[in-house]
């Protein structure tokens, strides 16, 4: 059977995934993703009202013209987890296919929100939700079936998507740490893995993840961020003034770990922003997360606002806001905050925690570097870098071959820059560039089975 794959978004940067792989006539698209930076460096702009070639040549959305160089017909479109970067451009892009959005339950109901707020292209491909560990047959052939394995990432609800050909699986290993004490969830399942690697034809082709490919060891699990965080909190337990703390919205794991902390120490949380409302309350709608009944979640600036006056009429001291803006971005409550756009007055001595790395990349790091200028300007002490990657450190990227132990390999989610280090790593275990390593660009082909 004819294997290929078009390596569509992602090759040259982190962010618009996109990759679709061939089985003879059959075709399954992985992950459809938004650029996030390139959606930045503009000043409002506001993505549901372009077109998606405009998008397109902004780089911020996959440029999926390439497909149609491909023999065959879309039979699924499967997003790995419900980060923007990989799910961001479905509601541009996924009505061009005939095809259902297949993925876990959060990753759909994160999709759905985001076509539903967006109704500019009139999006109505089917959602079809799959668990972990679950199957579905592609296809008429009665020969390719896709699997979900379970993996750990900085979002509830992640998969590795694997497809079984005739030929071998290709498994598509974007993104995922090697967390077996994550805080919810189910560990990364390693054994699946293993088996995959030596059942039937084996592993054609991995396609991976090399955010961190350059860093040595292994990346921490999310029960040693959290140890790290209920220190910090626990030593601010007798501070009488404010403490503010942010997170990527996306990770429940570290808001309810800010949440119990919260209270540990005698303060009433508080969930403020568009985002923070939107990703906490639909985890909890879905019962991945128990949250205490009393938690307030607020999304629209009017309603923050008038949280922000009954903090400050009540006292400070008795509150912990866990806001939006750990990246700094201009729009977000903490960056709001800082600029002294909010009742919330910061005064010296006062407390901001980010949960949360500056994303490496510059457009991040010149935002956040400015929040914190502002922060510190208005008297805020910062304590920053209080998180783990939810991307594998080196040494789960030799754990990952070892177990898969594939005949193909593809890097994914960097630059060129990027994967050169985990180029170096696979060299190491007796891969070769041009031969069975394939360093790619965005809109290439590559023909694994003539």
């Amino acid at each position: 059977m004819e294997i290929e794959i078009a390596t569509i978004g992602g090759y040259e940067e982190v962010g618009r995934q996109m990759t679709a792989v061939r089985a003879g006539d059959d075709v399954v698209i992985f992950d459809m993703g938004l650029n996030l930076s390139q959606v930045l460096i503009h000043d409002n702009v506001e993505t549901e009202r372009m077109h998606s070639l405009d998008l397109i040549d902004m780089g911020a959305i996959p440029d999926d013209r390439i497909m149609s160089d491909l023999e065959g017909d879309v039979k699924a479109i499967v997003p790995t987890h419900g980060h923007l970067d990989h799910i961001g451009a479905i509601s541009k892009l996924a009505h061009r296919y005939d095809a259902p959005v297949v993925a876990t339950p959060f990753t759909i109901e994160l999709t759905k929100q985001q076509i539903e707020s967006e109704q500019k292209f009139g999006v109505e491909n089917d959602l079809v939700k799959m668990e972990a560990g679950e199957t579905m047959s592609i296809g008429d052939s009665g020969q390719i079936e896709l699997e979900f394995v379970n993996v750990t990432h900085s979002i509830i609800d992640a998969i590795n998507p694997v497809l079984h050909t005739p030929e071998g699986a290709v498994v598509y290993g974007l993104d995922k740490r090697m967390d077996h004490t994550p805080v919810i969830g189910d560990p990364i399942d390693m054994e699946r893995f293993r088996e995959i690697g030596r059942e039937g034809e084996g592993v054609l082709c991995y396609i991976e993840d090399c955010t961190n490919a350059n860093k040595k060891g292994r990346t921490p699990s999310e029960s040693v961020a959290r140890e790290h965080l209920r220190d910090v909190l626990y030593s601010m337990e007798d501070y009488d003034g404010g403490i503010v703390a942010t997170t990527f919205s996306s990770h429940i794991a570290r808001v309810k770990s800010l949440v119990e902390f919260a209270d540990d120490i005698g303060r009433q949380p508080v969930l403020l922003g568009r985002s923070m409302e939107k990703y906490s309350g639909t985890a909890e709608r879905l019962d991945f997360v128990d949250f205490p009944s009393d938690l307030g979640m607020f999304g629209h600036r009017k309603s923050v606002d008038r949280t922000f006056k009954r903090i400050m009429n009540e006292g400070k001291e008795d509150y912990l806001p866990i806001v939006t803006g750990h990246q700094g971005e201009p729009r977000a409550m903490l960056t709001r905050m800082a600029r002294g756009e909010t009742p919330y007055e910061l005064d010296d001595g006062d407390k901001v925690v980010f949960s949360a790395r500056v994303i490496p990349e510059p457009t991040n790091e010149g935002q956040r570097y400015q929040a914190e200028k502002l922060l510190g300007m208005q008297g805020a002490r910062v304590y920053d870098d209080i998180h783990v990657s939810g991307h594998l450190n080196q040494e789960g990227h030799y754990e990952m071959l070892d177990a898969l132990q594939p005949r193909n390999i593809i890097p994914a989610h960097q630059d060129m820059k990027g994967f050169s280090s985990y180029v170096n790593l696979c060299e190491s275990e007796g891969y070769k560039m041009g031969r069975d390593l394939h360093v790619t660009r965005n809109g290439n082909l590559i023909q694994l089975v003539d």
